[in-house]
Parts: structure tokens; C-alpha cells; sequence
């Protein structure tokens, strides 16, 4: 991790979906977002793609995708004029206000960069209101290296949401991909292949170690076939090809279950080696088995220690994995999304009889999974 990105310590929000009002919510290093379908979860992780599009210039047309900026303020323009937000890091922070305008987009009513060194104390600086795109990046480049906008700039540039979802035939992730595709692992890994083939040649113990990972999981696993193919302009391209052991067939990964693909895709994704500071995974363990879900607890824990970790989940063997200080309880209350975080201490009479997910499944923590 490069030292101008930083990992988010205090988190404000208001009028964004559901979240009517969240003011300087604390992130931990781990942080799992429990609670019930349509409690708000995945609109705090929807906050984080509209924040990634929009500090490289793209809110416009993330707001178009969504429908208009009337579908992303809390109950539409009428109840609500803006949209605000502080992230704080380091020693660093970025203000904003997003204002619905009558063609359904935004434009900014203010966008601030926040320091607070330990000479000069506290101070901001204005890029200015009525522009229609973040001015961070721009200021970024004009500015340079040491620059507060280049603290703000790389540590939010920096914070990554990972989606494997998509395991169909189309997908990204079992589609031939160019080898030069490698730089980074993509969202949606449709260049696992390709990352997976820079890793193997630039960093064979973290290569090594994803394979007898994943090996823990799909026990019949040996090894991935990373065999480019040059197309007649000279490009090198590669599929994400397989073997099982005591075999030298090369499967495709169609050949995999849906599962399998996830739990690679996450493997790679946790112990790659060069880690963004900050990591937003929602629902990690859809279609995993029972024990796929345990190692990817522990997977989980261990990144956390190199990276900040940001899940969102309904599962309640996952749950058990992890402390109750490490839990947000999401619920919805009015209409509105509440965060809320639990000191372990407040539940011990309870954990000497109950695990974790146990006192979330009984409602003992509130946000009862799944209803």
C-alpha cells in the first residue's frame, strides 16, 4: 500500500438512499454489515460506487445508470435538496454536497479537502461549487505528489469493491482475456486469468500459497492452466483453464461450479500483493458451501491485517467467524437505514451459551437475518 492511501477511520452521510442520516459512523479494520434483506446494506455499498465514479469524473453518468438523482437522495427531491458526506482518513478528509438539478443530475454545492497536521492544525481547502464533476482528480494532476489532493485522491482512487457475482457462461472471469490485462485484479475479476499469470512469473510464493488455498476448498484442484494464445495481430490472450489432480487434461471453467469460481475469485482477491487499503466485498459467500465459508472467514481475518475489510453478509456461519465488536448492525427504522456497533463486553453472560450468528439469528443483536 502506497503511504498516501490510507484506510477510512470515520464515515459521514446524509440524504444518500436510505441513509437519512449517519454522522461520523467509526470503520475498523474489519467490518461486517449484518442485517435483514432491504435494510440498507447494499446501499452503503452503493455510496462507495457513486464515491469511485465520482472522484474520476463520472458521477453524471453513474447518476443516469441509476435513473436520476431523484432515485438517489433519501425519498426523492421533495424531502430531500442535497446530498452530504465528510470521509475522514489519516490525517486527511473530503467534503461534499451533491444537489439535484432539473435535468435529473447533480451539481456540487461544495467540494472540500480537509488536513489536520500536527503544526498547522486544522484547515480545508475550496475547489469551488456548480461544477458538475469532482474537481479532486484535476487538482490531483495540477498539484502533485505530497499534495493534499494527492492524499485524498489516491487513498478514495484506492478503495476497491469487489463483485463476483456473475458466474454465467458470459461472464468476464471464463472468457478469453489479453495477457497485458494484469496490472490489478478487476471488480469483477473478468482478467482473473491474466492477473493470475502475472502472479505465477512476478510473485510464485503468493501464487503458491492462492493454490493451496483453494485446494482447502476444492480438494480435487491442482493447478491453473495459464497457456497464452497469440491471435494473428500479435496479441496474447488467456482463458482461465485448470487440472484436477493426477490428471494433465486442461478443464474449462465452465467445468467449475458456480461456488468454486467465487471462492477463487476471493482467494485471489485477499491475498494478492499488492492490496488496496481498503477492500468492499457485498454477500462474499453466495453460493459457497458450509466450509468454504469457514476459510473464508479466516481468509477474511487475516487480509484485515493488510488491507481495511468491508463485508456485507446474510449468512450466519459467516457471522460466527468473527467477534462482535467487529459487527454493524444495519436496520431500518422510519424508513430510514441506522448503523449501529456492540462492544463484545455487553454480551458475555450470552456468548458463554450462544455463538455470534446464534445471537444474531435469535435477534439478540437486531437486523434478524433474512427477514
Amino acid at each position: 500500500m502506497n503511504t498516501t492511501q490510507k484506510p477510512i477511520k470515520y464515515l459521514s452521510i446524509k440524504g444518500f438512499m436510505s441513509i437519512r442520516e449517519m454522522e461520523r459512523f467509526p470503520l475498523y479494520g474489519l467490518n461486517v454489515l449484518i442485517g435483514s434483506n432491504g435494510a440498507g446494506k447494499s446501499n452503503l455499498v452503493s455510496y462507495f460506487h457513486m464515491l469511485g465514479e465520482m472522484v474520476e469524473g463520472r458521477l453524471q453518468k453513474w447518476t443516469r445508470n441509476k435513473g436520476s438523482a431523484d432515485r438517489i437522495v433519501s425519498f426523492g427531491v421533495k424531502e430531500t435538496k442535497q446530498i452530504q458526506s465528510f470521509i475522514e482518513f489519516g490525517l486527511n478528509g473530503y467534503k461534499f454536497t451533491l444537489e439535484p438539478t432539473v435535468d435529473g443530475g447533480f451539481s456540487f454545492g461544495e467540494e472540500k479537502l480537509f488536513f489536520d497536521g500536527p503544526y498547522y492544525g486544522q484547515d480545508w481547502t475550496n475547489l469551488g461549487s456548480g461544477h458538475a464533476e469532482a474537481k479532486l482528480k484535476d487538482q490531483y494532476f495540477n498539484l502533485g505528489k505530497g499534495s493534499w489532493a494527492d492524499y485524498c485522491y489516491s487513498s478514495i482512487a484506492n478503495w476497491k469493491i469487489f463483485h463476483f457475482h456473475d458466474t454465467s457462461d458470459s461472464a468476464g472471469v471464463k472468457r478469453l482475456g489479453s495477457v497485458h490485462d494484469n496490472d490489478y485484479l478487476r471488480p469483477d475479476a473478468s482478467n482473473l486469468a491474466a492477473f493470475l499469470y502475472r502472479l505465477k512469473d512476478k510473485h510464485p510464493k503468493v501464487y503458491a500459497q492462492i493454490k493451496k488455498t483453494i485446494t482447502l476448498a476444492i480438494p480435487f484442484f491442482d493447478d491453473f492452466v495459464l497457456k497464452p494464445d497469440e491471435l494473428p495481430t500479435g496479441e496474447q490472450q488467456v482463458r482461465l483453464l485448470w487440472r484436477q489432480k493426477d490428471s494433465d487434461y486442461a478443464f474449462w471453467p465452465s467445468q467449475l461450479s458456480d461456488g468454486s469460481i467465487r471462492f477463487i475469485c476471493l482467494v485471489t482477491a485477499l491475498l494478492q500483493p499488492e492490496p488496496p487499503s481498503t477492500m468492499i466485498i457485498d454477500e462474499p459467500e453466495l453460493g459457497l458451501h458450509p466450509y468454504a465459508i469457514t476459510l473464508l472467514g479466516a481468509l477474511l481475518r487475516s487480509a484485515a491485517k493488510r488491507m481495511q475489510i468491508i463485508i456485507s453478509t446474510q449468512s450466519v456461519p459467516l457471522v460466527n467467524e468473527f467477534s462482535i465488536d467487529e459487527l454493524i448492525v444495519v436496520e431500518r427504522k422510519f424508513d430510514a437505514t441506522i448503523l449501529k456497533r456492540y462492544h463484545e463486553d455487553e454480551f458475555k453472560t450470552w456468548l458463554a451459551d450462544y455463538s455470534v450468528g446464534e445471537l444474531w439469528e435469535k435477534n439478540i443483536l437486531g437486523g434478524r437475518p433474512g427477514s
